[in-house]
């Protein structure tokens, strides 16, 4: 336990020195930061340029996975929680997934970067970090935390590596549609990992695994006795 303890804690301090190199990068113009972020803006740029439709289909797949839509499912999750009384688990869940879209503004709020001026798609508030990368990284393993009792065998490695792909595409795709630099999507994985390790270390959540495990139907029976 302290060794995973250690683990978490060591690699949330690794991600808020990546979020801080990022921010530093751009506050201090770093030049090999703005050729990073111009080096995948520009060729993305010419691709939607060309090819509208290819636009859409990243901006719909933005919109149906975004963190907006991950926090009304995470809601369900949470009422769902409530009812079978695990509060600790709702709590989590609000604090963690609820509460990193409080986190999203405050970081955009400190650094006020403008979003780039290529992009393709209209897109609220400021640029660093990604809200959809920040988001993403939180939500989504949060809910597969949650699920993960529920699933068995391969599944369970399945479903992370969804979730991980899931995670990666969708901050790809503020790339491509030039409503992200790079770094903000770096910034934005960075400072959301760090957050969700500081939620699971501080409120980490509790299942009530008993009924998901061990049906009633499943439970054997005692030694000596009829079913």
């Amino acid at each position: 336990m302290k060794t995973r303890r250690g683990w978490l804690v060591g690699t949330a301090l690794a991600a808020v020195g990546v979020y801080m190199l990022m921010w530093l990068g751009y506050t201090r113009q770093w030049a090999w930061l703005a050729r990073l972020d111009a080096w995948a803006l520009e060729p993305m740029y010419r691709i939607g340029e060309a090819h509208p439709g290819w636009v859409t289909a990243w901006t719909v797949f933005c919109a149906v996975l975004g963190p907006a839509v991950l926090r009304v499912v995470t809601l369900v999750v949470i009422v769902v929680a409530l009812v079978r009384r695990n509060v600790r688990l709702a709590v989590f869940l609000v604090i963690s997934v609820e509460l990193s879209g409080l986190v999203t503004e405050i970081a955009k709020t400190l650094v006020n970067r403008p979003r780039p001026a290529t992009a393709m798609v209209s897109a609220a508030g400021e640029s660093f970090p990604s809200g959809h990368a920040l988001g993403l990284m939180v939500c989504v393993p949060a809910l597969v935390i949650v699920a993960l009792p529920w699933v068995r065998g391969t599944w369970r490695m399945w479903l992370a590596a969804l979730g991980a792909v899931v995670v990666v595409a969708i901050g790809a795709g503020r790339v491509v549609l030039n409503v992200h630099h790079p770094s903000d999507v770096i910034a934005g994985w960075a400072l959301g990992y760090a957050y969700l390790v500081a939620c699971l270390l501080l409120v980490p959540p509790r299942h009530r695994t008993q009924d998901a495990v061990t049906p009633r139907d499943e439970i054997p029976a005692a030694p000596g006795t009829a079913r």
